[in-house]
């Protein structure tokens, strides 16, 4: 509202309104396209009836430093919202990086053009997170300053910490690699202690396996082999798959690839939101039985984990582009895409509510800005 008010003023040549009017959102991941899609829609639906004279030269520009927008979507999402983008005029700016801001201009470098100043009315800042102050004095304190987030392990518990607990933007799990335990998993396995595991052996703790390893239920799907039966058989494409034994090197040789697919979790509402769920369960479960989460190989009699590590179970992702369309990329690589898509969003926005009078407060938000348009008042 303040760049359009100073852009009105009488005494300003047109580059200058056209510089106020350019608004530049530096990052191109959900938060960075959405905040451009709902600018968009708020300066044609809205601001244009207000402010008449000056609409034409509005300007909107995504800055991103990587190929593509939305980079952590499918390829199919990415394309169908630069698509879009450019049918709205929103012009984005891909494989540059942000080198100066100043109070006026912002400096872009690309390997292929070099050096080049972009004027700005309004600049935001959109491209991740940096830690906080208080986190960073303690990361100093407990050896892990070289880190951008506290290191835990799979039970959310900070590395040499007894009793100290991170989750959120601020940690990030450091899941322990298969390979570090593979002969402490194959002496649990091998039962009767022939040195080698059967089939049979293998099944029995693979549910375990899966558990604390959740790299190899990623490695299976990622390789579409069911069960560890045929990873076996890839591993020992010679022998018959339910006779196959295998000794401590071929038990190796089939789980070699599997930590590959260890993956840091994304910094986002949904995850942080799990691990607290998490936590808190583990902790009534502490105060009532007075148990606490196991070490790295501890097994218990009946083979599981008094408490399991923490999973995370992605529920999807959504993009809202603009023009009541949104995009989502859903479990079992289901995309959606289009109108029908933008009021799922708005069910799932108002079901992740914290209470029943916050929902009510938003929908009614929502009905409002449908019928009255969106609130271009100064508070």
């Amino acid at each position: 509202m303040d760049c359009f008010e100073r852009a009105s003023l009488p005494n300003l040549d047109e580059e200058e309104r056209k510089r106020i009017l350019h608004f530049v959102i530096v990052g191109g991941g959900p938060t960075g396209v959405e905040f451009a899609a709902e600018l968009h829609d708020f300066v044609t639906e809205d601001l244009s009836k207000l402010y008449p004279m000056v609409r034409d030269l509005v300007k909107i520009s995504v800055i991103q430093s990587g190929e593509h927008i939305l980079t952590m979507f499918d390829k199919r999402v990415t394309e169908f919202a630069e698509e879009k983008f450019q049918r709205d005029g929103i012009e984005v700016k891909t494989r540059f990086k942000v080198v100066e801001v100043s109070n006026k201009t912002i400096t872009v470098a690309n390997k292929s053009t070099g050096k080049m100043s972009v004027p700005y009315g309004m600049a935001v800042w959109s491209t991740g997170i940096g830690t906080r102050p208080v986190i960073m004095d303690f990361m100093k304190q407990i050896g892990q300053a070289n880190r951008r987030a506290l290191a835990t392990d799979e039970w959310l518990r900070v590395h040499e910490c007894d009793g100290v607990y991170a989750l959120g933007d601020c940690a990030t799990i450091s899941q322990r690699k298969i390979m570090e335990d593979i002969s402490a998993i194959f002496k649990v396995a091998d039962k009767d202690n022939s040195g080698t595991l059967t089939v049979k052996e293998i099944q029995g703790i693979l549910d375990d396996i899966c558990i604390r390893y959740p790299q190899v239920e990623l490695y299976l799907q990622s390789k579409q082999i069911s069960n560890i039966v045929d990873l076996i058989k890839d591993s020992k494409g010679d022998v018959e798959k339910e006779s196959a034994e295998l000794d401590i090197e071929e038990f190796k040789r089939a789980l070699a690839n599997v930590d590959s697919q260890v993956k840091n979790l994304p910094a986002t509402a949904q995850v942080a939101a799990q691990q607290g769920h998490y936590l808190a369960k583990c902790f009534n479960k502490m105060k009532d039985c007075g148990e606490h989460p196991e070490g790295p190989l501890r097994i218990t009699e009946s083979g599981r984990h008094r408490f399991r590590p923490f999973r995370y179970k992605h529920f999807g992702q959504f993009a809202p582009l603009g023009g009541e369309q949104t995009a989502a990329q859903l479990p079992g690589d289901w995309i959606s895409i289009g109108h029908s898509t933008q009021w799922l969003w708005y069910s799932v926005y108002a079901s992740k509510q914290v209470s029943w009078r916050t929902r009510a407060l938003v929908i009614s938000d929502w009905m409002r800005r449908f019928i009255f348009g969106r609130d271009s008042s100064r508070i």
